[in-house]
């Protein structure tokens, strides 16, 4: 199949990714596949996705995955082969949703997949600057708050001003009538994720691309990219963004 965008970091596909090879190489997944929650014509889950994503790249040993607790319950079967990590929450300063007698939905989840050992693993936590209080007092006494970190080579842990980041990332996912897609992710929740699991110059792949917010986060933090779509209109809107380079000026409300 031929691309339907490319440049030298990353490659668009139009079409289903059951016919596209491409990102069988890649080094981890992040992607946002259709819920089936509800009767919309497009949210329909593709039936043993991950099973399929385990058996076609067996080399690719971690994957990123948005969703709902009622998905991740519905699927479990379907994610068989894979061990769940943690679990971040992608914290939206609106809620969203059509139902009136529940709470305003204002958050999805992204669990964190791995296959193999854990040890074996790229994995770079993610520090964020920490300008806060050294330690917390407890009943025992004046402690670290366990994020010191450790030289390479060994000795004393020593604090150097940073924290790990937390598992409850904000993120604006923008006006849905505006943005590039109505379940838009926004570059702030997938840059730490790709940072973390992904090496510098390694490949991320999105077999349900959407306009491409994957790509452009791997864009921006110079990893290669491969994403798969099914659907021409966010293949034209992605191919925009993509060849606009690296700076996205709609970071913020991208999926």
């Amino acid at each position: 199949m031929e691309p339907y965008y490319s440049d030298d970091l990353v490659t668009l596909f139009h079409g289903d990714y059951r016919d596209v090879d491409a990102w069988h190489a890649a080094d981890v997944l992040v992607t946002d596949p259709p819920y089936g929650e509800t009767s919309l014509a497009w949210d329909r889950w593709p039936d043993g996705w991950p099973a399929l994503v385990a058996e076609r790249a067996p080399d690719l040993a971690q994957m990123w995955c948005f969703g709902s607790t009622r998905m991740f319950l519905d699927r479990r079967d379907d994610f068989a082969a894979w061990r769940q990590a943690q679990d971040l929450v992608w914290s939206k300063p609106r809620g969203r949703g059509t139902d009136r007698d529940r709470f305003s939905r204002s958050h999805e989840l992204v669990l964190h997949w791995y296959r193999g050992k854990w040890g074996d693993l790229y994995i770079e936590p993610p520090r964020v600057a920490y300008h806060g209080a050294r330690v917390r007092s407890t009943r025992r006494g004046n402690v670290d708050d366990g994020s010191k970190v450790k030289p390479m080579a060994g000795g004393t842990y020593v604090d150097n001003g940073t924290r790990l980041l937390y598992t409850v990332l904000d993120g604006d996912p923008g006006d849905p009538r505006t943005t590039h897609h109505p379940n838009q992710k926004p570059l702030a929740v997938l840059e730490p994720i790709i940072r973390y699991s992904c090496p510098p110059g390694g490949l991320v792949a999105d077999v349900f691309a959407g306009s491409c917010s994957t790509l452009v986060a791997a864009k921006r933090l110079g990893r290669r990219g491969i994403g798969v779509e099914a659907n021409e209109k966010y293949c034209e809107a992605a191919a925009v963004r993509l060849s606009q380079g690296a700076l996205d000026f709609k970071q913020e409300v991208s999926k």
